[in-house]
C-alpha cells in the first residue's frame, strides 16, 4: 500500500487532500502544528473511511523536528511515495509594515518547510527510483499580490524549487509540481469580510470561490499514474481568476 504525507493536514487543502488520498487506498500521515484537535479528528474520520493514518506534530521550519518526522513515518510504514508540501501562513499588511521577523517568518515556513521536507524524504526516493512530490504554492507565486509582498516571494519561491527540482530528480524517476491555487474558502480566507470575497468570485470566470476538494483532485490527479509524464508543472486551479 502506497503511503502519502501531507504537511499542515488537520485543515482546509490539507485535511481535503488526506480524505482524498484515504480514498484512493493510501495511509496517510498528517502532519500538523497547531491545530492538534482538528489532526485527531481527521485521524479518527480517516479511520471510519478504513484508512490507516498516523498523527505527528511537527514544525516544518525547523529541519530537526522534520527529520524526526520522516524517521518516524519510515518506521512505521517503511516509505512516503508522495509528500504533499501544504503548511503554510499568510499575512496581509502594506511592504512598509513587514518586519524583519514577519518576512523571515513567511520563508521560513512557506519555503523553507517545503525545503526542509523534500530534503528529508528525497534519499528514500531516489534509492526507491519512486516517488512523487507536490508542493502548494499561490496564484499570487505567479502574479504577485499587493500588500502580500512577503507571501507573494515565498510562493514564487515555491515555484521556482518545484522547476528546478523536477529537472535535477527526474532522472531517478521522481515527479516534482506544484498547484497554485486561487482563492478558495479555507481558514486562510477567514479573514476576508463577505464582501470582499463576493468581489473576488465577481472578478472569476467562473463566478465563485474554490473548495479545498478541488485543490485536493488535482493534488491526486498529479501523484496518480494518470499523471506519469507530468513533472516540473505549475497547475494553477482558479476559476479563471488568472488566465
Amino acid at each position: 500500500m502506497k503511503t502519502v504525507l501531507i504537511t499542515g493536514a488537520s485543515r482546509g487543502i490539507g485535511r481535503a487532500c488526506a480524505i482524498a488520498f484515504a480514498k484512493c487506498n493510501y495511509n496517510v500521515v498528517i502532519n500538523y502544528l497547531n491545530s492538534e484537535a482538528a489532526a485527531l479528528k481527521l485521524h479518527r474520520d480517516l479511520a471510519n473511511l478504513g484508512c490507516s493514518s498516523i498523527v505527528y506534530k511537527a514544525d516544518v521550519s525547523n529541519s530537526f523536528q522534520v527529520n524526526n518526522m520522516f524517521e518516524h513515518v519510515f518506521s512505521q510504514f517503511g516509505h512516503v511515495d508522495v509528500l504533499v508540501n501544504n503548511a503554510g501562513i499568510s499575512q496581509q499588511c502594506l511592504f512598509t509594515d513587514i518586519s524583519e521577523e514577519d518576512f523571515r517568518r513567511m520563508i521560513d515556513v512557506n519555503l523553507v518547510g517545503t525545503f526542509n521536507c523534500c530534503k528529508a524524504v528525497l534519499p528514500s526516493m531516489i534509492k526507491r527510483k519512486s516517488g512523487s512530490i507536490i508542493n502548494v504554492s499561490s496564484i499570487w507565486g505567479i502574479t504577485g499580490a499587493s500588500c502580500e509582498v512577503h507571501y507573494s516571494a515565498a510562493k514564487a519561491g515555491i515555484i521556482g524549487l518545484t522547476k528546478s527540482l523536477a529537472k535535477e530528480v527526474g532522472p531517478s524517476g521522481i515527479r516534482v509540481n506544484c498547484v497554485a491555487p486561487g482563492v478558495i474558502e479555507t481558514d486562510m480566507n477567514a479573514n476576508l469580510s463577505e464582501s470582499d470575497k463576493a468581489t473576488l468570485a465577481d472578478c472569476t470566470p467562473l463566478l465563485r470561490l474554490g473548495t479545498p476538494e478541488e485543490v485536493a483532485g488535482v493534488i491526486c490527479f498529479l501523484a496518480s499514474d494518470k499523471a506519469s509524464f507530468i513533472t516540473g508543472q505549475v497547475i494553477s486551479p482558479n476559476g479563471g481568476f488568472l488566465i
